[in-house]
């Protein structure tokens, strides 16, 4: 998931002192100089994938099983971490499956959330005088501005929608949401976007309407229902919305396993003719 996530270029509110590739020793980067260095980067990949495995976190940035080790224990501890069993999606190869770690709500937190007080505020002013209309108005305006640049689906089929979802997690990215996009299978196939951070979190816990209008305009960039899975305000990890494609038929209509043997004697006839 990572891999897929667009390198982050501005993120708006969120200000994280650090540089992955630095981290992971890209050439021509500085190394980590303190541990404060170190544990910066450990939280970024965190907040970016939603949860991971502390081997992941070893082989990214090229530290040993000891030092991950000592600095998630050190957030457990600080409550800004915790850990939790692998989905069963998440497994890779068979044994025990590998634990993963996640930022907490309290993690989350303490990332920088700028002008959260005064945007609330605001928004309450807006509401008293303009009533829920204007609030509703403001949410859309806001969402339709992020997504402004993003070329819309130009077609149903999924791979016109998958790209444009990730075009939408590019955008979402670029405004602070730390966004990525996963193909998931089973009853649920489709893609998800994962906001795995949400800049006007607390605001949103106040003012729903922020989180109804992102729904709405990414239905509408996308050309397709969507549906939101999860959401950071609830005291989810990330905002998970499912964007939904075609199933194929394959998955359907199975082929049967072995041709009857008068499908084998037409065959052979056609190609005799």
């Amino acid at each position: 998931m990572l891999d897929r996530c667009p390198e982050l270029r501005h993120t708006g509110v969120v200000k994280i002192r650090t540089s992955l590739d630095e981290a992971a020793g890209v050439p021509g980067a500085a190394p980590p100089v303190s541990d404060g260095h170190t544990r910066r980067a450990i939280v970024r990949l965190l907040l970016e994938s939603g949860s991971i495995t502390a081997v992941e976190i070893g082989d990214r940035l090229g530290l040993a099983p000891a030092g991950v080790r000592r600095h998630l224990d050190a957030l457990i501890d600080a409550g800004d971490a915790e850990s939790a069993p692998a989905a069963a999606w998440q497994q890779v190869g068979r044994g025990r499956p590998a634990k993963r770690f996640r930022l907490t709500a309290a993690g989350r937190a303490k990332l920088d959330h700028a002008y959260d007080d005064l945007a609330a505020a605001a928004m309450r002013q807006l509401r008293e005088i303009g009533g829920e209309d204007a609030v509703r108005t403001f949410a859309r305006q806001r969402i339709d501005t992020i997504l402004s640049g993003v070329e819309a689906a130009d077609g149903h089929d999924d791979a016109a929608v998958e790209a444009a979802a990730e075009r939408v997690a590019g955008a979402l990215t670029e405004a602070g949401y730390v966004a990525s996009t996963t193909r998931v299978g089973g009853p649920i196939h489709g893609v998800q976007i994962c906001q795995h951070h949400c800049p006007v979190a607390h605001v949103a816990e106040e003012f729903p309407e922020l989180c109804e209008a992102e729904q709405q305009a990414m239905a509408e960039v996308l050309g397709t229902h969507v549906q939101r899975l999860a959401t950071i305000v609830n005291g989810n990890c990330a905002c998970t919305t499912h964007v939904p494609l075609t199933v194929p038929i394959s998955k359907t209509t199975p082929t049967p396993t072995a041709p009857s043997p008068r499908r084998d004697t037409t065959s052979i006839k056609g190609a005799s003719a």
